[in-house]
């Protein structure tokens, strides 16, 4: 999530909550807070059996710990109560499809399914190497990011994440997996606009969706 420090940075002081969310102890404590939920369920679920796509699923995940953990304090943190029920949601639904999804069955060869597998771990490192520090699981405003793969892409991490979905339902298919996968992408799809909607406020973000087009993946969407 990405913005960049402008007049709403006003806001923020002005704002009782906002003022004491955008402390820098409070941001690190939530950050180190929000990565302990992963690690029993992901023990878990390895401890029990594993696919390709679950061992690159904990790759993301320590790279999402080690980001989270040593992020840029924000400028400004939304105080809508329901993004952040949806920011909870989607954060965390990875962990619930964790416990529930099934072993399901394979729809075309493995061979089909490795590119696809290999261009979403390319594309999210190439993305979370962009972000940097800038990472959150809320609407918030750090600095903004037009460079790396967010020069072609305002979500390159979520567009990364429904390419591993599309890989997993064609790896492991069942009824339920395919809902469970299907409600990922959902949330991450709602969570993508409800943070544009947020980070639009600031001029500047603005402008840089008006020069990146696509949203998840250049040239579909």
């Amino acid at each position: 999530m990405t913005g960049e420090v402008c007049a709403t940075g006003e806001f923020s002081r002005s704002h009782p909550f906002m003022k004491w969310m955008t402390k820098a102890w409070v941001d690190k404590t939530l950050a180190i807070a929000a990565v302990f939920p992963f690690i029993y369920p992901i023990l878990k679920h390895f401890s029990q059996h594993w696919t390709v796509g679950d061992v690159l699923y904990l790759a993301q995940v320590l790279l999402l710990v080690a980001t989270m953990i040593t992020r840029r304090t924000p400028v400004r943190v939304t105080s809508n109560p329901l993004y952040w029920l949806l920011a909870f949601v989607a954060t965390y639904w990875g962990l619930f499809v964790l416990s529930v999804s099934q072993k399901g069955r394979p729809l075309v060869p493995g061979w089909v399914v490795a590119p696809i597998y290999f261009f979403s771990v390319f594309m999210v490192f190439w993305a979370r190497l962009s972000l940097g520090k800038n990472i959150g699981m809320l609407p918030a405003q750090r600095e903004i990011v037009d460079l790396g793969a967010y020069r072609w892409m305002r979500h390159p991490i979520y567009g990364s994440f429904f390419i591993l979905m599309v890989a997993e339902v064609l790896q492991t298919y069942s009824p339920r997996n395919l809902v469970l996968y299907s409600l990922a992408v959902f949330w991450f799809a709602i969570k993508s606009l409800v943070e544009e909607e947020f980070l639009r406020k600031d001029p500047k973000y603005e402008a840089y969706m008006g020069r990146v087009r696509w949203r998840w993946i250049p040239g579909l969407v």
